[in-house]
């Protein structure tokens, strides 16, 4: 069967299982456009090709697959470079299509050239280009494997015009990926396990740090197991939030910079972590000179490059989460441990509860109110994704998600504008779901285009922009450690509600705790988009908060908490 290299990327795609592709058409990949309209993929107009690379990221988190997103060469490809660094950081399978100048100006600086595999090279877990119709099938097809195979990541495929244009025999079997062997899941020395089985069951204080890699294992059964069969206690990293229920007993809440403050006493008291598909990463550890001194530590992780390099461990057990799990789950022995559950009640009951009664009712409408009534109202179900800042941790703080993949969000880049993209992806994932956007009004300027592509497609999103009128976060460490000298923070906005409606979408403006939850209900109900303008109390701050390279356990309160810690320099 001889096809055009477009038409082979199309036919490559649909058999790989790919529906939708987000993406922006250009001349350098509009051979590619015009095989679409020819194949049975949904393709989405983007309103910008970072909204691509989210929608597509988005996407694979809340399915579990692999998203795709698409885009022209030059400033359609360097336009992904920031969706394809948020992915990375976060471990998302994610590939990118781009197309390029034909191969004979390759070097020449035609017009839109820009060498995007150089670009791309730190940020992509690989990235290639392709210059012959004959290598595009393949190429697809090693794409997926490598996106979606052990640690997953993006991949970047840049398609020359010419290969696009030109015509070859295509032959789905003949085309079978042609990767070096895989690595073995499982692979750590034998006294490695026994080492890690000795400290497990010897351990008086121990702790689970509960991070993404178990999602994307897909070991929550297992882990599950696990946890029970030891009676161990769970703390969640921001990613590793839905990997075991938040009703659960044992599950302590987040540790970390805003974490819990019990959570993180808790870690500097333990004898013993075991850290679950995370990477101790500097906002969990805090400072590394004081973090967990007393604790040995099991790291459980598919990828050797991270033992080690933020944290010395003393049993290191490299493979799949699932995988490892299942080995040590029988060899796990069962523990009581009253007196150390029981401790950490205490400083649960010391600390400053996690409880929205102790937030003031006082006609200021608070953030912590909007999202703990929107948890109330969706009992939990929804699929929230947040953008980046202050709302990101009020929502992991008062959203208790109890099922995985539920919570979607950018963690190791911190992308403002992650939000709506991202719940665009997602509901194409899982188009029965129920999604929430949550986000800032920072954030929301910076993607807020793709209301556009919302409209166009007909698709029902709602949208809870947290407004304060200012760029939270910043603003609130410029207040803990700047004298409050409110640079470049203060934001103007527009009417949110009146930007909806002029897209098409219904928006309104709330002021007052009465009528969160009512609005909320009428959203969920509407058969259409719906954007709400919470008007929140400015000057909120997110508490506890660890100063940048400070110790975990020295947080500082909120200031009517009986503990109160005196902010410092980060």
């Amino acid at each position: 069967m001889k096809l055009t290299g477009a038409e082979i990327l199309c036919e490559s795609l649909t058999k790989l299982g790919v529906r939708h592709i987000f993406g922006y058409p250009g001349g350098a990949i509009l051979p590619v456009y015009d095989a679409l309209g020819k194949s049975k993929l949904h393709h989405i107009l983007v309103r910008h090709e970072q909204g691509a690379t989210h929608m597509a990221d988005g996407y694979a988190r809340a399915s579990g697959g692999v998203g795709v997103a698409m885009a022209t060469s030059g400033p359609g490809a360097t336009n992904m470079v920031t969706g394809i660094a948020t992915a990375m950081l976060d471990s998302s399978p994610v590939v990118c299509i781009t197309g390029q100048v034909s191969s004979k100006l390759l070097g020449s600086d035609a017009f839109q050239e820009i060498d995007i595999t150089g670009i791309t090279m730190p940020i992509t877990k690989h990235n290639v280009v392709v210059s012959r119709a004959e290598d595009i099938a393949r190429t697809v097809r090693e794409a997926f494997v490598i996106a979606n195979s052990g640690r997953p990541g993006p991949v970047l495929v840049d398609i020359t015009k010419d290969a696009q244009q030109a015509s070859c025999d295509f032959n789905w079997e003949a085309s079978a990926p042609k990767l070096p062997p895989k690595r073995q899941r499982i692979n750590y020395e034998p006294a490695d396990f026994e080492r890690a089985v000795e400290l497990l069951n010897n351990a008086k204080r121990p702790l689970i740090l509960a991070g993404h890699g178990i999602m994307v294992s897909g070991a929550m059964r297992v882990f599950d197991q696990f946890v029970h069969a030891g009676n161990l206690p769970v703390a969640m990293t921001l990613l590793g939030i839905g990997c075991f229920p938040a009703s659960d007993p044992l599950n302590l809440g987040m540790m970390g910079m805003h974490g819990e403050a019990w959570v993180n006493h808790a870690i500097q008291e333990a004898d013993l972590l075991i850290a679950v598909g995370m990477r101790f990463d500097d906002r969990v550890t805090g400072d590394l000179r004081t973090y967990a001194k007393e604790a040995r530590k099991i790291h459980i992780e598919i990828d050797r490059s991270e033992i080690n390099k933020n944290v010395k461990v003393d049993a290191a057990l490299i493979g799949d989460a699932r995988e490892v799990l299942e080995q040590l789950l029988p060899r796990l022995e069962h523990r009581e441990r009253g007196d150390w559950l029981g401790h950490i009640r205490e400083l649960k009951g010391d600390s400053a509860v996690r409880d929205i009664q102790g937030l003031p009712d006082n006609g200021h409408l608070y953030a912590a109110h909007v999202i703990n009534d929107l948890w109330k109202e969706t009992r939990g179900e929804a699929i929230v994704v947040t953008d980046v800042g202050q709302h990101q941790m009020w929502e992991a703080q008062y959203y208790h998600h109890n099922q995985p993949r539920t919570l979607v969000t950018s963690g190791g880049l911190g992308t403002m504008g992650f939000a709506l993209p991202a719940a665009i992806g997602a509901k194409f994932a899982k188009p029965e779901s129920d999604v929430w956007v949550v986000v800032g009004d920072g954030g929301f300027q910076m993607t807020m285009c793709e209301l556009a592509t919302i409209v166009q497609e007909k698709i029902k999103i709602n949208i809870a922009i947290i407004n304060n009128g200012f760029l939270g976060m910043v603003r609130q460490w410029q207040e803990f450690f700047y004298d409050k000298r409110y640079v470049a923070t203060p934001l103007v906005a527009p009417d949110f509600a009146a930007l909806a409606n002029a897209f098409g979408i219904r928006g309104e403006r709330i002021t007052s705790r009465a009528d969160v939850t009512p609005t909320i209900r009428s959203a969920r109900e509407s058969a259409e988009s719906v954007l709400i303008d919470f008007r929140v109390e400015q000057e909120d701050s997110v508490y506890p908060m660890v100063p940048a390279g400070g110790a975990l356990h020295e947080m500082i309160r909120r200031p009517d908490s009986p503990l109160v810690e005196t902010a410092t320099e980060p």
